[in-house]
């Protein structure tokens, strides 16, 4: 049952029984007209309208330049279509669609026929659906132990209780001999911000123990609440490496992290995943503590760990060495496997914009076969993560895919690999583009989607940061909905998903999860229903399909990506990033690369 106002493929009559717009649907309507700036001039194809076409919703007619068939082909956006997909890709039979595993070569297999069947295009180099790419595995012995030494005293920690390691080289052993610890705070450089933990202090050979996060207390540094690329355990074993530290140690909190250390144990052991190392700086181990752990340790160099923390809590911090030393060797299996991208390409209409593209991502891989847990389920079938996901995008192609022409850009379908490994699969594309970045108008990314019901608003991860917000806002206002920024900002959801790397790369980028003012539930009932997923089932082998899930959701927010998307395809313009926003610079970069 659709409780929505306004438009959707699946309201065509009810829309045309509303006659007259409003002011205030008029309004929207404007907005998205200058949003996008589709040609006043723009004509519809030649076939007489019929009836229905001429009562279709003024949004539709404007976002797909003229032609109002387009709320038609919203109809192919539908559940019995996503449930099949979702169903599919997520049973045992692919074995968690691991990077380089049976499962993964048998998604990418199963996706690209899905893609031939709506009359795709294969996007990838020589006629491909795959974009192929070579993936470095890394599998750490982690010690059963692991011992620190100082001041008199020894303390040897419990490994998955209350330590995760993993190889920080592509090397066959890693290694750090008698090695001191240093507590670094954050262990953030951030010259935008003044903002320095390492001081200049000579960091080479050591163990620096940082805290998770950035500074959330003020709105003005860092965002406020919304964790930074500053935030993420990437950055922070990126950030180690850089001062030529031999190993990084991340103290775990729930909050800090996000998730709770569960989702470290079953995601940070077994193959770890990698693309080929290039001439980056690495450090030798990269490893979490449980936050027990670190109060323990840093208690016998005579310290609280609540003090360092509030003196990490300004810019004056200076890293704090805490005479304690470590030694490791732990033996690493390397081994080098195949995934992809899986690609398709709907061709643009227009012959002076065909060669520019929005394109939609969604990863298609999740954690293959792990850790058993209570029941001895080791499958980590990933239905909500990704297959939900996978199944959107594919249902916005067979819409695009409907229309009577295509839009005026080129759209790509892009469903990449290796993403829960640290976005690989979209960092290969970046740096191996189908499309140079200036010609990729904006990206539209989905994750992890809706399998609670309708809502009242809908999540859009990246508000703020470029003019699509004026075009999701005015689409999702037809859907009689909200968009509300990311409603778990400490998380840092902008920066643990594939759009992060098209952002990197200049490509404004519009990332849709689920609202949690869901339509006939209490106040608070979404965020419920969400918190307990990534307590008990994010990154488990219990995230499996249920046919009890409620797909209107996954429908709803699929049509919005459908909608703005096709907006942008038509547009005479492409996005901008809002002034002053951090990737602003780097899209200058690849439209001065074009000449523009």
């Amino acid at each position: 049952m659709d409780h929505h106002a306004g438009f959707s493929g699946r309201t065509i009559q009810r829309v045309a029984g509303h006659g007259a717009k409003s002011v205030k649907q008029r309004a929207i309507l404007a907005a998205i007209i200058m949003a996008t700036a589709l040609p006043a001039c723009s004509k519809p194809d030649a076939t007489p309208q019929t009836t229905e076409d001429k009562q279709s919703s003024a949004a539709a007619v404007v976002a797909n330049g003229g032609d109002p068939a387009a709320e038609r082909a919203a109809l192919r956006i539908e559940e019995d279509y996503m449930r099949g997909i979702v169903a599919e890709i997520s049973d045992d039979r692919y074995e968690g669609r691991g990077p380089g595993s049976r499962g993964d070569d048998a998604a990418r297999k199963y996706l690209s026929g899905e893609m031939a069947a709506l009359g795709l295009k294969p996007g990838a180099e020589g006629g491909s659906w795959d974009q192929g790419f070579e993936l470095v595995g890394i599998d750490a012995s982690q010690p059963d132990s692991w011992t620190f030494d100082g001041h008199g005293k020894s303390m040897t920690l419990k490994q998955w209780d209350q330590f995760i390691i993993g190889s920080g080289v592509q090397e066959e052993k890693a290694t750090i001999d008698n090695a001191e610890l240093v507590f670094v705070g954050y262990g953030i450089q951030a010259p935008e911000y003044d903002w320095d933990d390492y001081k200049g202090v000579d960091l080479k050979g050591k163990v620096l123990l940082m805290m998770n996060n950035d500074p959330d207390w003020d709105p003005e540094l860092f965002g406020g609440e919304a964790r930074l690329w500053y935030g993420r355990w990437d950055y922070k074993y990126l950030s180690a490496a850089r001062q030529g530290a031999v190993g990084a140690i991340i103290i775990h909190t729930s909050p800090s992290a996000g998730y709770p250390f569960q989702v470290v144990q079953t995601s940070w052991t077994g193959v770890q995943f990698e693309l080929p190392a290039g001439d980056e700086p690495r450090s030798q181990i990269s490893a979490w503590l449980t936050e027990d752990a670190v109060r323990e340790l840093v208690g016998m160099a005579g310290l609280d760990l609540e003090e360092l923390r509030e003196a990490a809590f300004n810019r004056d911090f200076e890293p704090v060495p805490l005479g304690i030393t470590t030694s490791l060797d732990m033996e690493v299996n390397i081994r080098r496997v195949q995934s992809g991208n899986v690609l398709g390409v709907i061709p643009g209409s227009d012959p002076e914009l065909s060669d520019e593209v929005v394109v939609y991502t969604a990863h298609h891989d999740h954690l293959g076969i792990g850790t058993p847990d209570d029941d001895g389920d080791a499958i980590y079938n990933g239905a909500r993560d990704n297959a939900t996901g996978v199944a959107q995008v594919m249902a916005i192609a067979r819409a695009i895919r409907a229309l009577p022409r295509a839009p005026r850009r080129s759209v790509l379908i892009a469903l990449v690999g290796a993403e829960e490994q640290g976005l690989l699969g979209s960092e290969y594309y970046a740096a191996n583009p189908t499309f140079a970045p200036g010609k990729i108008a904006a990206n539209v990314n989905y994750d992890s989607g809706n399998i609670w019901g309708n809502t009242h608003d809908v999540t859009y991860i990246g508000l703020g940061k470029s003019s699509i917000d004026q075009i999701a806002v005015s689409f999702a206002a037809e859907q009689g909905r909200v968009v509300k920024p990311d409603q778990f900002p400490d998380k840092g959801y902008y920066y643990r998903s594939d759009q992060f790397n098209f952002a990197k790369i200049g490509v404004p980028a519009m990332y849709l999860k689920a609202g949690t003012d869901f339509v006939d539930r209490p106040a608070g009932w979404g965020r419920q229903q969400q918190d307990h997923h990534t307590e008990f089932v994010y990154h488990q082998p219990s995230d499996e399909y249920d046919p009890s899930w409620s797909f209107d959701g996954l429908v709803d927010d699929a049509l919005l990506g459908y909608w703005a998307g096709l907006a942008i395809a038509n547009a005479d313009e492409i996005p901008v990033w809002s002034q002053g926003d951090e990737f602003e610079a780097a899209r200058v970069d690849a439209l001065e690369t074009l000449g523009k």
